[in-house]
């Protein structure tokens, strides 16, 4: 005998739709961390300790985040994407690749990632309004901060990376790549 699953509740999420986003959410945070501790570790080698503390204050940010949707997947039984090694490594890789090229550059990634990110935090939030509140509520903050880290970057002249069009394109193109790939595997 078959069972057949609950139809959602008029107006809930549904569930693997909420599954889906939560995947690439904490793919997302897993990815964040990795590249502000690439940025960091290269800044702490070179001796660069102020951009080093500013990547770590970063990387603490996107931990907050990272630890809510470890904790979001669990509450809601859904899966971390397969993906996450290899985001990890890649996202280490991205940062440090960035900082040797200098300080602009991080600040370049960083600008990009955050953009693509808020774009993404935005569509679910919007998506989910009504429906789960208080995940819209929690997206809307870590949306608030990735907008901050964006701006922060800007302003320590992310724009003025050598070669900061191509850079930022690469990063966003890898980043809505990622998210393509993290909804599924």
């Amino acid at each position: 005998m078959s069972v057949r699953p609950i139809p959602p509740r008029p107006g809930a999420a549904d569930p693997a739709r909420l599954a889906e986003m939560l995947r690439v959410d904490h793919a997302g945070e897993v990815a964040a961390v990795n590249i502000y501790r690439g940025h960091k570790a290269v800044f702490e080698a070179a001796g660069k300790d102020e951009a080093a503390r500013r990547m770590g204050d970063f990387e603490a940010h996107e931990a907050v985040h990272l630890a809510r949707f470890e904790a979001l997947l669990g509450e809601r039984r859904a899966r971390p994407t397969l993906m996450a090694p290899i985001w990890r490594a890649a996202a280490f890789g991205l940062g440090v690749g960035a900082a040797l090229i200098g300080e602009k550059a991080a600040h370049a990634c960083t600008e990009a990632v955050e953009s693509v990110i808020e774009d993404h935090y935005a569509r679910q939030i919007a998506e989910l309004e009504g429906r789960e509140p208080e995940l819209a509520a929690q997206l809307t903050a870590f949306r608030d901060d990735e907008l901050a880290h964006r701006e922060e970057a800007v302003e320590l002249g992310a724009r003025e990376a050598p070669l900061h069009g191509v850079l930022s394109a690469v990063v966003k193109l890898g980043c809505r790549a990622a998210i393509k790939i993290s909804e599924r595997i």
